[in-house]
């Protein structure tokens, strides 16, 4: 054993030592079957339980809906396996450039780009988009996807600048975005970059606002919406539609809004609402998703999204635009739960998504309170530091299309054995 590989190993232990001893070590959960309203859990001991799932991105229950399934299954019988490549050289199937279309057509862009996951999609869009003048301005608690791409960006290109505003602190927003008008080192784009539903408060960024300071100060604004899919606004397009922002893209597929101006970029997914499965995505200007194709280095050097995904997924986004009645019974299903929970006695964070987040406030009391959960039937996680700040630990839950009302009485049931 190497010097390296000693310190490496003691330092590694020291760590896992730790969080085992503050009751923050993570165990994985292993399910046995597919991902639905309940999920079957193997036992320590090699049994089976079968528990109520509240903690899934399942937000429509489309990750087991026949038809998606069939369509992965006809994908993956007509393409194989994968790509076996990257796009431009010949990893780009049709059945990318279908679900392309789908996606500019539901997000009412003109144009959009699939990568392997949202995260490579944001590792893709700041490092490609933003150049040296530039500044990239983010709200606090955007997702760490989003974080690490701006660092690459800044990493990447010296004079990329990049400063942070505290969370939905629009004042803030705006002192920022003067402070960049008057700084003579930025002579390039100003970006303002935020998630639309934020996934650990449930909260959402307020896109007119944002879109009004991005108007007065030249910024463009790219908003993940990964949360969002399937779940905001009248047919579930995202935060977007929620406030009346959606495009009209080239091929028609928006819906013509109010006077409010639109979105810039997206970046988003497709392993929460839109089936489950994985992948991520760049929607926007053709003129913006062209470039990813020429300079993006995450597609110019890993494999397209497999020809599965690329079919499963793109059914489950036809089932939505086809089908608003999924969308209508998550927000059913919701505004029950959140009732139910307050009435219970718990304080439920206020918010219109399917993320319903109950502060308990330490790390291991969260984790304790899942794990009894757990055993009482219902898959609800903890989260605790450094996911979210000290002391603000929380059960998140989250809803689904496909919960019935018993399997919300079974939760708040549990809820109040706790």
């Amino acid at each position: 054993m190497t010097t390296l590989q000693s310190n490496f190993d003691a330092r590694t232990a020291r760590v896992l030592d730790e969080l085992t001893r503050k009751g923050e070590y993570k165990h994985l959960q292993m399910i046995q079957g597919p991902m639905g309203p309940t999920v079957t859990l193997r036992q320590d001991d090699g049994s089976s339980k079968e528990v109520l799932c509240f903690c899934s991105n399942n937000y429509l229950g489309l990750a087991n809906d026949p038809r998606v399934v069939e369509a992965g299954i006809e994908g993956l019988k007509k393409y194989g396996a994968g790509t076996a490549s990257v796009r431009f050289i010949c990893g780009t199937f049709d059945c990318h450039e279908t679900i392309e279309h789908t996606i500019a057509q539901y997000m009412g862009t003109e144009a959009s780009y699939t990568f392997v996951s949202c995260w490579t999609a944001n590792e893709a869009i700041y490092p490609t988009f933003a150049e040296p003048g530039d500044i990239i301005i983010s709200d606090a608690l955007n997702h760490a996807c989003i974080i690490d791409g701006i660092r690459l960006a800044a990493t990447m290109k010296k004079g990329v600048h990049k400063t942070v505003f505290p969370h939905a602190d629009y004042g803030v927003l705006r002192e920022k975005l003067i402070a960049a008008a008057k700084d003579p080192e930025v002579t390039g784009q100003v970006w303002v970059v935020t998630d639309g539903v934020f996934s650990m408060e449930g909260d959402i960024a307020d896109l007119p606002a944002i879109r009004g300071l991005c108007d007065e100060f030249g910024a463009m604004l790219i908003v993940d919406d990964s949360h969002g899919h399937g779940v905001m606004g009248r047919t579930g397009r995202g935060t977007h539609e929620h406030f009346g922002m959606m495009g009209r893209g080239a091929d028609g597929g928006g819906t013509s809004g109010n006077d409010i101006g639109e979105v810039d970029f997206f970046t988003g997914t497709l392993g929460k609402g839109l089936g489950g499965g994985a992948g991520g995505f760049v929607a926007g200007s053709r003129r913006g998703i062209e470039l990813l194709i020429q300079r993006g280095r995450p597609t110019l050097f890993s494999n397209a999204l497999p020809a599965t995904i690329a079919c499963s997924a793109n059914k489950a986004i036809e089932i939505i635009m086809d089908e608003p009645e999924h969308v209508q019974r998550l927000k059913t299903n919701v505004d029950t739960a959140r009732s139910k929970i307050k009435a219970a006695g718990f304080d439920v964070l206020e918010s219109p998504t399917a993320i319903l987040p109950i502060i308990v406030g330490e790390t291991s009391k969260a984790i304790a309170m899942s794990q009894r959960l757990l055993e009482m039937g219902v898959f609800v996680i903890g989260f605790g530091y450094p996911v979210v700040p000290e002391g603000e630990a929380r059960l998140r839950i989250q809803m689904s299309a496909a919960h019935t009302g018993e399997h919300i009485d079974a939760l708040v049931d549990a809820l109040k054995k706790l």
